[in-house]
């Protein structure tokens, strides 16, 4: 599960030097989740939308627990996957002191794990704003192959049911005490950004059901028209879970993480009408500098 708060940005850039499997995510940062409100309420209320008394539910990539609690809460039938030993062992902890023996938990990869027999939801949070260094993509377009593989029936429900990714032009300012350094700036989308100045309204680029087809890459070409003058030195990350769509009247229940900028590699001075074409590319899942790396944006002649 992902953290979304601004200490995010140590995640994102050190944790490949802890030793760690560069996907697995800390015990320590698990609080960071715990402690979001936007993230807690709209998974809460997703999940009580959802599951009902008696549904078989699985949870993948699990962390400390808290979706599989409340799951249970309403009466599912839960198994939760959980790689990390000290993780796994803080859930088994935390959901006994809460809930008993209501969830087993299963110490194992979910990227490979199978269940023993039908489904009815699978809870899997293992996003990054952009889809980036988290395997969501990857753990669920595995498991859809190996649950029909196993011949277990219809796909279940997933929570996340969909993503929408867009992206904007910004001018950001990477000023510091007087020292500027173009690093990439976590945002809560939900507070003032100062720092933070829009040339264009954001567009999305790209948006699909996790029990359709799952996109192989995360790529966008997109034309901006400058709504005011300004030097564009970065573009703006958003990324929007819908976590559970009512079908009868098309409404849904959103988790918006928090936004990552990004600064370009050589900055635009834009005047308001002048179209901007922006480019990146990247792998679902890969780091934070393959987005980095592929970023441009260009003036249309």
């Amino acid at each position: 599960m992902s953290p979304t708060t601004l200490s995010a940005i140590d995640l994102a850039l050190a944790t490949p030097h802890t030793g760690m499997p560069a996907d697995v995510i800390p015990l320590q940062y698990h609080t960071n989740m715990l402690t979001d409100p936007h993230r807690m309420d709209s998974f809460a209320a997703a999940i009580a939308a959802v599951v009902k008394p008696g549904m078989r539910v699985l949870d993948l990539g699990a962390g400390t627990g808290v979706l599989s609690f409340f799951a249970a809460r309403q009466g599912g039938v839960v198994t939760a996957v959980e790689r990390e030993p000290g993780v796994l062992a803080a859930a088994r902890a935390a959901l006994g002191a809460n809930i008993g023996d209501a969830v087993t938990l299963v110490h194992g990869d979910a990227r490979t794990y199978v269940p023993s027999g039908p489904v009815d939801v699978v809870l899997c949070e293992m996003m990054h704003v952009g889809q980036l260094r988290e395997k969501q993509i990857e753990v669920i377009g595995g498991f859809k192959e190996r649950y029909a593989a196993a011949g277990l029936g219809p796909m279940p429900r997933f929570l996340p049911e969909a993503c929408v990714q867009a992206a904007q032009p910004v001018q950001q300012d990477f000023t510091y005490h007087g020292y500027t350094v173009a690093a990439p700036y976590f945002q809560d989308p939900f507070t003032p950004q100062p720092r933070s100045i829009g040339l264009a309204e954001p567009q999305v680029w790209q948006s699909f059901l996790y029990d359709g087809r799952i996109p192989a890459v995360c790529a966008a070409d997109l034309a901006f028209t400058v709504e005011q003058p300004g030097r564009l030195n970065a573009v703006r990350m958003v990324t929007k879970n819908l976590l559970a769509i009512e079908p009868s009247t098309g409404s849904s229940i959103d988790w918006l993480m928090n936004y990552l900028v990004v600064p370009l590699p050589r900055p635009l001075d834009v005047r308001a009408g002048q179209v901007v074409r922006v480019r990146f590319s990247y792998l679902p899942g890969d780091e934070i500098p393959a987005l980095m790396g592929s970023v441009e944006a260009t003036l249309e002649s």
